[in-house]
């Protein structure tokens, strides 16, 4: 007998997730009830639930009292089902509840599905039997009943609201800055809720923080737990840092270096590099070769991937950077001159806190979309600023002004609806118009493989 047979269960939305729920729950005895509010046909993957589901959609939520538990998808406000009677557990507390594996989670504002395949290619790497699941694209409760050494999910701040008992063997927390303020209310809310990650571990299990985001290096961790910190620069006790090309791993009194030079794909990446690094050598894994993967790996399109280097100058997508703090990341990761390529759709957040990360840094801003103005006006004093009409514009006129050994960044800090269907789109837009810049007689261009 499972843990849920027999329950009346009531599923809220039906997304991946919630189509994912319906099916583990159906398979182990409850009595599910699926529902959403949307018609119908604006419901992908209807095809994939059970038959022995009970529908509700194209209405509103039945009564959530008359159930014996409610599994909500991350994308339900949690104000639809607080103060309801029964349980409530989202998918990742069902995962954890299902696995006998142990979990590495990683959550922030920026970078969590870059780190989870990180994690996933170095495990694999290394000999294990590892899936990375949960918000990166497969539903955390399809590696349920699959034979697995150890899984790594991708954690957001919607699923941790949903959560009671998770508990993490391995829990990071790569960063925080202002990001779904209309639902957590402000950013003590939005703090409050990626915490959660940490607030039921215990004696043998490991937090893994920024050291270099004061949001994030001064979160309490529980007693008992061992706390690891990555920092960019700063040597730690007890945690990873960069030493110019090599990564230092030092934990439990064992230092490891490992050499990023030939990693050309993580360029700009190191926060990345080190956090995937330091969770990894918290499970049972040859963490030397593991880190041999890191020549190798592929970096998710659009985010702070390499294009093309033409005439000396560095092509580099990230137009996943959709906002301020994304950004502000990507800026300081380049040690060279920039010629950056920033705007868009204004998603909110200070302007004004780039100007750290530029100054120094940005030999010119090239300006694009509906905010070009607002850059401008929060960046001029410190950074030449030129407005360009588009982004085809902003793109060749990077390849009139770049030097050699500069890097051209797209890295907008807005959204890209003004112009673009997606940050996709746009990074695609991109590197179209990268590959169509054609090097003088005699120079070479070397492309991404």
């Amino acid at each position: 007998m499972t843990e849920f047979e027999g329950q009346s269960v009531l599923v809220l939305g039906l997304g991946v997730s919630g189509v994912s729920a319906t099916r583990f729950l159906v398979e182990r005895g409850a009595r599910v009830t699926a529902a959403d509010e949307r018609a119908p046909d604006a419901i992908a993957g209807m095809e994939d639930l059970p038959a022995t589901a009970a529908l509700r959609v194209g209405e509103a939520f039945p009564d959530l009292d008359a159930f014996d538990l409610v599994v909500p998808s991350p994308g339900v406000p949690a104000a639809r089902y607080a103060g309801c009677r029964p349980p409530v557990l989202g998918d990742i507390e069902l995962c954890f509840r299902a696995l006998p594996v142990p979990i590495i989670a990683v959550t922030g504002t920026n970078g969590k599905s870059t780190v989870v395949k990180l994690i996933e290619a170095m495990a694999r790497g290394a000999g294990l039997r590892a899936q990375a699941a949960g918000n990166v694209g497969l539903p955390a409760l399809e590696l349920a009943g699959r034979p697995l050494d150890l899984a790594i999910l991708e954690v957001s701040s919607f699923q941790l609201e949903s959560i009671e008992a998770f508990s993490p063997r391995t829990g990071v927390l790569l960063n925080l800055t202002p990001d779904h303020l209309d639902r957590h209310g402000d950013m003590a809310g939005y703090r409050a809720a990626k915490a959660r990650l940490f607030a039921r571990q215990g004696a043998g299990q490991t937090a893994i923080v920024n050291g270099d985001d004061p949001l994030c290096a001064d979160l309490e961790i529980q007693s008992g737990v061992e706390r690891l910190e990555f920092r960019r620069r700063t040597p730690v006790e007890a945690g990873a840092w960069m030493d110019g090309a090599n990564a230092i791993v030092r934990r439990g009194g064992t230092q490891q270096v490992f050499q990023l030079e030939g990693a050309t794909a993580l360029s700009g990446q190191a926060d990345n590099v080190l956090a995937a690094l330091l969770a990894l050598s918290t499970v049972d894994v040859e963490l030397d070769r593991a880190a041999r993967v890191l020549a190798e790996f592929t970096s998710l399109p659009h985010r702070c991937q390499h294009v093309a280097t033409i005439h000396g100058a560095r092509f580099v997508d990230d137009s996943k950077a959709t906002n301020v703090g994304a950004a502000a990341r990507s800026l300081a990761s380049f040690e060279a001159s920039i010629v950056w390529i920033a705007g868009g759709r204004h998603k909110g957040g200070d302007l004004r806190s780039l100007r750290d990360a530029a100054r120094g840094r940005v030999r010119r801003a090239l300006l694009i979309g509906e905010a070009a103005g607002e850059f401008e006006a929060a960046l001029s004093d410190v950074v030449a600023c030129e407005g360009v009409e588009d982004l085809d514009t902003a793109v060749a006129r990077a390849g009139e002004i770049a030097h050699d050994g500069d890097v051209v960044l797209l890295a907008p800090a807005c959204a890209s609806f003004d112009q673009f269907d997606s940050f996709e789109a746009r990074g695609r837009a991109f590197q179209r118009a990268v590959h169509e810049l054609t090097p003088p007689s005699g120079e070479s261009q070397e492309n991404a493989s």
